[in-house]
Order: structure tokens, then sequence, then C-alpha cells
């Protein structure tokens, strides 16, 4: 089995961790202090504080450079908890019409300014009924 996963740039890994444990209800993996291996029901990710190699946090670079998505099987109570934990909750979750029918999903910025977007499960298999080209 393959997995994709993600490292997220903070500038301080140890409070990150904590937040993300707070809000997303995160599982600590481990810890070297300044990288930090997370779960999310099972969905493994990362923190680092960068340093000089090559890559920076949203807030030294003004703007952030992924989009982090989260499929659970309820996207609206994983969102309400991250509103609760001080997450800028831009985007309640909502019905969107897609190729494969109703897909739910909502939005929010974390306080490092990682744009996270958490939705439920449907686009998750292959459609191959039709391109959106089509």
């Amino acid at each position: 089995m393959t997995v994709i996963s993600l490292m997220l740039a903070v500038p301080d890994a140890g409070a990150a961790s904590a937040w993300y444990q707070q809000a997303l209800g995160a599982t600590e993996l481990w810890s070297l202090g300044s990288v930090v291996g997370l779960e999310v029901q099972g969905a493994p990710f990362f923190l680092a504080e960068p340093e000089r190699n090559g890559w920076e946090s949203p807030a030294v670079l003004g703007t952030t450079t992924v989009r982090v998505e989260v499929f659970v099987d309820d996207p609206d109570a994983l969102l309400d908890r991250a509103a609760a934990a001080g997450a800028n909750y831009h985007d309640p979750v909502r019905d969107h019409q897609t190729l494969w029918g109703r897909h739910r999903q909502g939005g929010f910025v974390d306080p490092f300014g990682h744009r996270w977007l958490i939705g439920d499960r449907s686009p998750l298999q292959r459609f191959a009924d039709r391109s959106p080209l089509q």
C-alpha cells in the first residue's frame, strides 16, 4: 500500500502539535523536537520548523503553498472542532455538485497559515464514466 503524506512548515513544532491535537484530535506518533509526526484518524502528516533548508512557513512567505484536504465520515464535526480551537472558520460545510454527485466540504485556515478543506469521502474512488472535459 502506498501512502502520500505532507509536512507542514511551522515556526514552533511543539506548539503546532498541541494545537492540531486539540483542534483535529490528532495523535502524536513521535517528536524530535523541531520535527513531529502526527496522525488524524489514521492519516499521517508531519510538522517541521524550517531551518534555511529550501522551504518556509506561510507566515514568512505571506501565503500558503498547499491546500490540505482531509476526507472523513463527518466533516461537520471535525470542522466544528477546529473552529472551537480557534481556527479561522472561513467556509462552513456545504453541498457541492460534482461529477460523482454530492460532495460535502468546508474549510478553515489554521493559526500557522495553512488552508484546510474538510470533506466527506465521496471523491476517494475512481469516477471513469465522464471526463471533466467532455
